[in-house]
């Protein structure tokens, strides 16, 4: 009799499996044709079949992968799958706020099909002369995307600027599956063990001398709580895109690309003075609302050179 399970931990050959009629986990093996020719034919978060022996007969298809591809192999590196939510974390205090990071992770979710959630964290410290988190939340606002104002070390605290907190929070994360994202020391731990009621606490893995921090392990695992799932996985927290085809970043920038198909010529690289960009020849360039698009034009500009670096023939 064949059992539905999900891979909570995986190794070359052995998989911890938590079998979902019953929520035993298991320690489980695969059939060897799982396991020919590609590493990542089982990976965490996969839905799989096992028989009475626990041995993992059928992976079943996968909503969304979180992958890279590794340039110098041309490969195809999954890490985990069937994640439903990314959290966002940032600080708006130390470490500063950085959009451009905001906005890699939200390629990477756009990329893989993940809904992402913006969390301001440390709001106890902010700063209005520092940050504009307004602007910031209506650049967020601008593609649908719902912003929290938490605290994570300060539970009761009340929200000031945006709609949503900490409790708010909670309610999108409970049953589902997420992963969080963010720079080190913007306070990840701390929320999830905040978001979870303490049932989920995560041992940071940034170790060494001060300010040469550095992640000891890449290997990825689920983290489980009544509440909530979490898709723990070091391995994919780098903020680079070298990987992506400079010709398809426009497509994970869905507020530009709409504006950029109306440019003259095909190959515009909406540049000031450029003839016939939409960006600059249809906007008014003193609205607000131009200025929130312009930064995110920014924000893709600087992909678009760091991505051009690697020749595209390399990533296909």
């Amino acid at each position: 009799m064949l059992r539905k399970a999900r891979v909570f931990k995986s190794g070359k050959r052995e998989f911890d499996c938590k079998v979902l009629e019953t929520s035993e986990m298991v320690m489980a093996t695969a059939l060897g044709n799982l396991l020919k020719g590609d590493e990542n034919s089982i990976v965490v978060g996969d839905y799989v079949m096992i028989d009475e022996k626990n041995t993992i007969v059928e992976v079943l298809p996968r909503t969304n992968e979180m992958f890279r591809l590794i340039v110098r192999e041309q490969k195809k590196k999954v890490t985990a799958s069937n994640c439903e939510l990314m959290v966002i974390v940032s600080s708006v205090s130390r470490p500063e706020y950085k959009r451009g990071i905001v906005d890699r992770f939200l390629v990477r979710a756009h990329q893989w099909g993940i809904r992402p959630l913006m969390v301001f964290n440390k709001m106890d410290e902010y700063d209005p002369s520092v940050l504009d988190i307004k602007f910031e939340f209506d650049r967020m606002n601008n593609l649908g995307i719902e912003c929290f104002e938490v605290s994570a070390a300060i539970p009761d605290y009340k929200n000031q600027y945006l709609e949503l907190g900490l409790e708010d929070l909670k309610q999108r994360l409970h049953g589902k599956t997420s992963i969080f994202l963010g720079q080190s020391g913007v306070g990840k731990s701390k929320l999830i063990s905040a978001t979870s009621d303490g049932k989920i606490t995560l041992l940071s893995r940034d170790v060494g001398r001060v300010g040469k921090g550095k992640h000891t392990t890449t290997w990825s695992e689920i983290v489980d709580s009544d509440a909530m799932s979490l898709i723990d996985s070091p391995g994919i927290r780098s903020f680079g895109v070298e990987d992506l085809l400079e010709e398809e970043l426009i497509t994970y920038f869905p507020d530009l690309e709409e504006g950029a198909v109306q440019c003259k010529f095909s190959n515009c690289n909406h540049e000031e003075g450029t003839a016939g960009c939409f960006f600059y020849s249809k906007l008014d360039q003193n609205a607000y609302e131009t200025e929130l698009i312009m930064s995110r034009l920014e924000s893709f500009k600087r992909m678009k050179e760091e991505i051009s670096q690697t020749p595209s023939y390399l990533k296909r």
